[in-house]
């Protein structure tokens, strides 16, 4: 079997299952996202106390592309339309779901990045006094 055999085989969901294979993938991977963003926010508003914001922001951001990706993937590589159970609604559904994930994960970074600066402004008033 050549290589385009298998590329178009693993397209048709042949190979690991029905055509829903790569959507319900894709919906997994954007959850995941929006979980890690969404536990990313809470340690950053002070909720959670373990792991590390940036980690989890750059880690959310970088799971919802992916998802955003194999949906995207998914959609064109699947024959028919919504009904035909290729997977296409869940693949549409995950779409939104991996730009979710990319939003939480941006708005956590741009959280700590905040946090971050007020931090040293604060350290350097203490220090130094205020200037009013």
């Amino acid at each position: 079997m050549s290589a385009t055999d298998v590329l178009r085989v693993a397209a048709e969901g042949g190979v690991i299952g029905d055509g829903r294979t790569g959507a319900n993938l894709a919906l997994g991977v954007g959850l995941i996202g929006v979980a890690t963003g969404w536990l990313s926010l809470a340690r950053v508003a002070g909720r959670i106390s373990t792991g590390n914001v940036r980690t989890g922001a750059m880690s959310a951001m970088a799971v919802g592309l992916v998802g955003t990706a194999l949906a995207a993937l998914h959609l064109a590589t699947s024959s028919g339309g919504p009904g035909t159970g290729n997977g296409i609604v869940g693949a549409i559904a995950a779409i939104p779901l991996g730009l979710v994930a990319l939003a939480l994960g941006r708005r956590a970074l741009t959280r700590s990045r905040h946090i971050e600066r007020s931090a040293d402004r604060g350290g350097h008033e203490g220090k130094f006094g205020s200037a009013s």
